[in-house]
């Protein structure tokens, strides 16, 4: 497969099983993340790895931040993310750990993460695991944020579930990208992906 090939074949699961990467497998997956761009050298990536027992912790942690933030979140979506943080193989939360005070804007530190994350996910790829990134509304409760390491002003980007796929994942269909390019010749441009 060409680096190409490998780039255009990935796609997230979470139909993920044993094992998830070693520790030695695990540091060079992240070594991948180091090399996103990183305007500043700021550096405002941080990883926790949630792993065997600390996972049920951890999922404990997720209700009690969806209680706080919904007291009527239904028991159905409770229990989904019990059971989710509960029985993936590895976890990696998604820290940010910003600094409002530098010349370097917040969303600038903030895409850096991404990007970072983005190189996880394809050397996750690249090395026969799989794995897809969560957010939802627990990702903006400070104090979930703080319980894990990322007391404010740093926060959560989310967490990534690691693991072996248990199947090839179907390639979605991508859009071409033709439809979210245009060439620009002085004056605004228009997207085939705006037309509705």
């Amino acid at each position: 497969m060409t680096p190409m090939d490998m780039l255009l074949s990935r796609a997230s699961t979470d139909h993920l099983a044993e094992p998830a990467p070693n520790a030695a497998q695990l540091s060079d997956i992240l070594a991948a993340a180091m090399r996103a761009p990183d305007h500043g050298k700021l550096r405002p990536w941080r990883y926790v790895v949630i792993e065997g027992d600390a996972r049920p912790q951890m999922a404990e942690r997720i209700v009690a931040s969806m209680q706080r933030l919904d007291a009527d979140a239904p028991e159905f979506k409770i229990e989904k993310r019990r059971n989710r943080f509960s029985t993936m193989p590895l976890i990696l939360a998604l820290g940010m750990h910003l600094r409002p005070e530098n010349k370097i804007p917040l969303w600038e530190q903030e895409m850096a993460v991404a990007a970072a994350t983005m190189n996880v996910l394809n050397a996750l790829h690249a090395t026969g695991f799989g794995g897809i990134w969560v957010s939802g509304d627990v990702v903006e409760d400070p104090v979930l944020a703080a319980e894990i390491g990322f007391p404010a002003p740093h926060k959560l980007a989310g967490f990534l579930f690691i693991g072996t796929p248990t199947n090839a994942p179907a390639a979605p269909r991508r859009p071409d990208p033709a439809a979210f390019t245009a060439r620009w010749t002085g004056q605004p441009v228009t997207f085939a992906a705006d037309k509705d």
